[in-house]
């Protein structure tokens, strides 16, 4: 049987197939594979450089990319892997199970930490029961601590800071001059600017070397740093994924420390100083042999990826229930034909749709005033109210969270909408991010939820596993649980506190639920947090009375609401907006005498 592993980084793919007991039949390198950096265009073209540098079609393929993170970034790799291989079986991972795959695990060790530092850096440990935890990385900006990036940076920092004290350009930065074929220190300036993370990175080896060959103080102050951050990280990781007195294995893999013998010794002796007992191992092969290991543990039907390292946080799929038949994935009668449908016809339709849905949200007014008392509660007690949902409910909380600071004068963080995929996700689809119920209970925990907040699930089906797994979190911690979605069928569920479930119907255009599900939506998120705000003092009669004016036309409502509430000539509500820096109530307090 032949097996292919591949292994991405950020400075270059390995791909090693071989033949039976380990009969290497090809091992070359191609260019970068780190899958956050590569567009769908440029995967396909990485995966099948691989594949026509083959002298044979491989049976079984085992392949981990720096940047896989997520559910939905597995099934991109999946199916780019697919297309490029056809029925090949595949287990599809990240660098750095690959590199954990390498390690042998000794029996009298409960736990194994892997140390990786090569351009970036992060620590992955994992416990026998299958608990893990993930410690570093997240990018040369926020993190990779210890890594040649952040070796090079702190050279170049601190040979310009150097500089500026001593009006003395150092030895190690006239070695980084020479390295980049630069005549002037100010030449630094541009090209640190537009360098990529790989070029910076690349002038750790000068860090190196000059601590190697004359002991340069500055270079060995540099690297006895980086040595601390990776040896702390290990430690650290250690810590969170194996008990006090179970005995820990490192793994120390990344050209950084690999390349470097006495820095290897370094990380190792602070290694053993913080966790005594503990076993430090230098990977001797690279982490696409992982990939080979894991490839030949497929048998039969392969899974689509490698066994999952279970979050810390425990999954929430089975404490959710997903409702077949949707009403909003059922075909309306009343729009057969829709495309061929005259026009006027097609917007009466609509339309008509759209009417029904008042009276469907009608039927939930018990539920939505529940839910407005709870928020309001939460205002009142130091809590929030926390969207969160997929794609056009997702965006619709987003939006209904965006309103409220320019409306009601409250701070960002009262009101705030978690979307599955993140940012980007509010313009473009994220594949698989609505699928990814860890990622939605890793985002209540990045929000610090707790028993002072709201968390309101958003679906027009009610079954994203993403907001089960926010609303599975956000229940461990104590919150407030609701979704909003048109499914009846979630009414009663032990995941929710309360359920807002209008029946809006099939949709006009099958399955688009950015219409009528949309449009219901849009209505109950009105409803709660007008009327929650009301509740909190935000509105006097039927006026926003802490309106914010950030412009021309909210300044003149703002002038229009002072002279309701004071009766003042406009001249003087706008001299008392301006001189209370166009506060409402202050303006109002300030004509009227009264607080």
């Amino acid at each position: 049987m032949r097996i292919l592993g591949i292994e991405g980084g950020g400075t270059r793919t390995t791909a090693l197939l071989v033949e039976g007991a380990d009969n290497v039949l090809a091992s070359f390198a191609v260019g970068p594979g780190n899958l956050q950096l590569l567009s769908a265009e440029e995967l396909a073209a990485l995966l099948a450089s691989i594949r026509d540098q083959l002298p044979a079609r491989p049976d079984r393929i085992g392949i981990g990319l720096a940047g896989v993170r997520t559910a939905g970034d597995r099934e991109r790799l999946r199916r780019a892997v697919a297309a490029t291989w056809p029925d090949v079986p595949a287990i599809i991972g990240d660098d750095l199970i690959l590199a954990i795959e390498t390690g042998a695990w000794p029996t009298d060790c409960t736990a194994q930490v892997l140390l990786l530092s090569g351009t970036g850096s992060c620590c992955l440990g994992r416990h026998r029961t299958g608990a893990s935890v993930k410690v570093g990385g997240r990018g040369h900006i926020i993190g990779d601590r210890g890594s040649a990036c952040d070796i090079a940076v702190h050279a170049l920092r601190s040979t310009v800071t150097i500089s500026d004290i001593a009006a003395d350009w150092p030895r190690l930065g006239a070695d980084m001059l020479a390295f980049l074929q630069m005549n002037d220190p100010e030449a630094l300036i541009e090209w640190s600017m537009t360098a990529s993370k790989t070029e910076i990175a690349s002038l750790a080896q000068v860090v190196f070397a000059a601590a190697a060959s004359r002991q340069d103080e500055i270079a060995v102050a540099i690297l006895k740093r980086a040595s601390d951050r990776l040896s702390k990280d290990a430690v650290h990781c250690a810590a969170r994924v194996a008990r006090p007195g179970e005995k820990v294995q490192f793994l120390l893999n990344g050209s950084t420390i690999l390349k470097n013998g006495w820095f290897a010794d370094e990380v190792t002796a602070k290694i053993l100083a913080a966790r005594p007992g503990s076993e430090v191992v230098r990977l001797e092969r690279s982490g696409v042999w992982g990939a080979i290991a894991m490839a030949r543990r497929l048998e039969g039907p392969a899974p689509s990826t490698a066994p999952a390292l279970p979050s810390p946080t425990p999954s929430a799929a089975a404490s959710w229930r997903p409702v077949a038949n949707a009403p909003t994935e059922g075909r309306n009668p009343k729009s057969a034909g829709f495309a061929e449908m005259p026009l006027e016809k097609a917007i009466q339709l609509m339309l008509a749709e759209d009417a029904t849905l008042p009276g469907k949200i009608l039927a939930e007014s018990a539920h939505v005033a529940w839910t407005v008392e709870a928020v309001t509660k939460a205002f009142a007690t130091g809590g929030r109210l926390i969207y969160c949902g997929a794609g056009t409910s997702g965006r619709l909380g987003v939006l209904d969270a965006s309103e409220c600071p320019p409306t009601f004068r409250t701070p960002a963080s009262l009101v705030q909408g978690i979307m599955a995929g993140g940012r980007q996700a509010l313009w473009s689809a994220v594949e698989g991010a609505e699928d990814d119920d860890a990622a939605g209970a890793r985002a209540i925990a990045a929000r610090a939820v707790t028993a002072q907040d709201v968390v309101v699930g958003i679906s027009a089906s009610g079954h994203a596993p993403f907001i089960w797994g926010c609303l599975a979190e956000a229940r461990r911690r104590g919150a407030k649980t609701v979704l909003v979605a048109c499914n009846p069928a979630y009414r009663e569920h032990p995941l929710l506190d309360c359920a807002i479930l209008p029946d809006s119907g099939p949709e006009v255009l099958t399955g688009s639920t950015r219409l009528k599900a949309g449009t219901t939506t849009k209505l109950v998120l009105n409803l709660i947090t007008t009327l929650a705000l009301a509740r909190s003092g935000k509105v006097m009669s039927n006026l926003m009375i802490d309106l914010h004016p950030s412009n021309s036309k909210l300044r003149g409502r703002a002038i229009r609401i002072v002279r309701d509430l004071t009766g003042a000539e406009e001249a003087a509500a706008r001299a008392a907006l301006e001189t209370n820096g166009w506060v409402i109530r202050q303006a109002v307090a300030a004509l009227t005498g009264k607080a």
